[in-house]
């Protein structure tokens, strides 16, 4: 009796002492045979997103990847996602670090209302909204400049400036104004010192756009600008570059795939520069906690 036939004996005996038949012992095989290759396909798959998107989260990566498991025949769901990427060191965990103050608030020049609240926009250039943020070198920062449109959450106009003057800024408006399809309804922005200035403003009102300002210094009232700050630093930028030149690099790539790549859940589930070329409501897919927190203590009282 050769090796073969003895181990298709122990098989046989084995399955016997637990109640299955051999065929049921080959089909479970088989099986766990294919979970491991789907295993393998949706980690490489992950790896491969997560070339470009480096921070992106779980949410995002399922739905990317929606055809791709289509196509492989492999049916997960989101949470059976999530402990995959958990029980791989995969989760995308967030960066603490010390930053730079970018906005100057407490100065003499000119602050405007807020002209945004409750207003939903349902086009794009109806609401433009500009925030400042820091990016980090080796020996210092470098200050990025972002316009981004409210509709669509699409960056319509970027600069990274070495310093924090209005520069860079104006820089940024210039070429949202530049690739605006139509004019531009309202600008958004902090009480910051470069929004404030006469050379921003200046340029604003040449264009007719209605300035509006977040009050108080209140971060909520200027969210979409900082959420679309924390999406590129979380998700595509690195902690540190190590000089200007390979930030401005880094930046540009970023925004490009920010831009065409990224589906936002704020935006039915849409790039921003798909987002950019539809017009009415788009559909939320996420939950405004904030605001149901505010109701709950509203209902207790």
């Amino acid at each position: 009796m050769n090796l073969g036939q003895v181990e298709s004996r122990s098989l046989q005996t084995l399955c016997s002492l637990l109640g299955y038949s051999r065929q049921s012992y080959y089909q479970y095989q088989q099986h766990k045979q294919k979970q491991a290759l789907q295993v393998d396909l949706l980690l490489g798959q992950v790896a491969l997103i997560r070339k470009q998107q480096k921070r992106l989260g779980t949410r995002k990566l399922f739905f990317l990847m929606r055809h791709f498991m289509q196509q492989h025949d492999i049916q997960i769901g989101r949470d059976a996602l999530f402990a995959l990427l958990r029980e791989n060191g995969l989760l995308v965990r967030r960066r603490k670090q010390k930053k730079p103050i970018t906005t100057f608030s407490n100065h003499w020049m000119r602050k405007y209302d807020n002209l945004i609240v409750d207003f939903i926009p349902t086009l794009p250039n109806q609401i433009y909204v500009s925030d400042l943020t820091y990016i980090t070198l080796k020996d210092g920062f470098a200050y990025l400049s972002l316009v981004t449109d409210a509709y669509s959450r699409k960056i319509v106009g970027f600069c990274l400036a070495e310093t924090l003057s209005a520069d860079g800024c104006i820089q940024a408006l210039q070429m949202a104004i530049a690739n605006a399809n139509g004019d531009i309804l309202i600008h958004h922005s902090d009480r910051g010192t470069q929004y404030c200035c006469m050379d921003y403003v200046a340029l604003l009102t040449k264009h007719a756009i209605n300035i509006s300002m977040a009050q108080r210094g209140d971060p909520l009232e200027n969210a979409l600008a900082e959420r679309v700050n924390g999406i590129l630093k979380d998700e595509l930028l690195e902690e540190q570059y190590s000089n200007f030149a390979e930030a401005q690099q880094a930046v540009a790539l970023a925004i490009s795939i920010y831009n065409h790549q990224r589906p936002h859940s704020s935006i039915d589930m849409l790039t921003p520069v798909e987002a950019h070329l539809r017009n009415g409501e788009l559909k939320k897919h996420w939950k405004n906690y904030y605001r149901s927190k505010q109701k709950k203590e509203v209902e207790m009282l």
